[in-house]
């Protein structure tokens, strides 16, 4: 039998991708997003307007998507709840978010050139993705509070081990990618860190991680 809970989200199970993208100032913003989908070289973001990642995807066009392994997720979790924005919404204030400029070293993360573009990315991702926006437009609703971007992969970049030999193409087995759910942490199938977002979202799981 099926049932209508009036669900509040709907991450039934999306990848993490830690978008890099460039500030103003020239410094280096990361942000953990997990709403992104790919069909053949293009991928389709979604991003709430009030993030500095949307500011700066708005006037720079370019950004890399760096998507962790689930094995990165303390560093993806220290990000949860930090902000590139000096003014901090009161929203995000009461949810637990902080002001924090320099992210990468927050996150214990390493900037890494990027060859096309001039966001940096990640060093410690098993797959990096070099991209230009291609067009971006408002998202979600009568009076939108999210924008959706299309961007073009310039570039893609995948670990050696994780190709299988003599293709294009990555060994599902070798890639275990950090999934969210309902704001909680997967890999593998089972659930890898307890999650900061899921804490400031007051959602109501009740889990425990699972030890190997």
């Amino acid at each position: 039998m099926h049932v209508v809970p009036g669900l509040k989200v709907l991450y039934f199970g999306i990848p993490v991708v830690l978008i890099s993208s460039l500030n103003d100032d020239g410094t280096a913003n990361l942000a953990p997003m997990s709403s992104a989908w790919w069909l053949n070289q293009s991928c389709m973001l979604g991003l709430g307007n009030s993030a500095r990642t949307t500011a700066n995807l708005l006037r720079d066009g370019e950004c890399v998507l760096n998507l962790p392994s689930s094995a990165m997720v303390d560093a993806v979790d220290r990000l949860a709840l930090m902000t590139g924005r000096p003014d901090v919404p009161d929203r995000k204030v009461a949810q637990g978010y902080r002001y924090e400029p320099d992210k990468f070293s927050a996150a214990g993360l390493t900037e890494q050139a990027s060859q096309l573009v001039r966001a940096p990315r990640v060093a410690e991702c098993p797959i990096q993705l070099e991209c230009r926006v291609v067009s971006a437009r408002p998202f979600g609703g009568p009076t939108p509070k999210a924008a959706a971007f299309e961007v073009e992969v310039l570039r893609a970049r995948v670990e050696e081990d994780l190709v299988i030999p003599g293709t294009g193409h990555v060994d599902p087995l070798g890639w275990d990618p950090l999934i969210m759910k309902f704001c909680e942490f997967f890999g593998g199938g089972r659930n890898v860190h307890p999650s900061r977002l899921a804490e400031g979202w007051n959602m109501p799981h009740e889990l425990q991680p699972t030890t190997t």
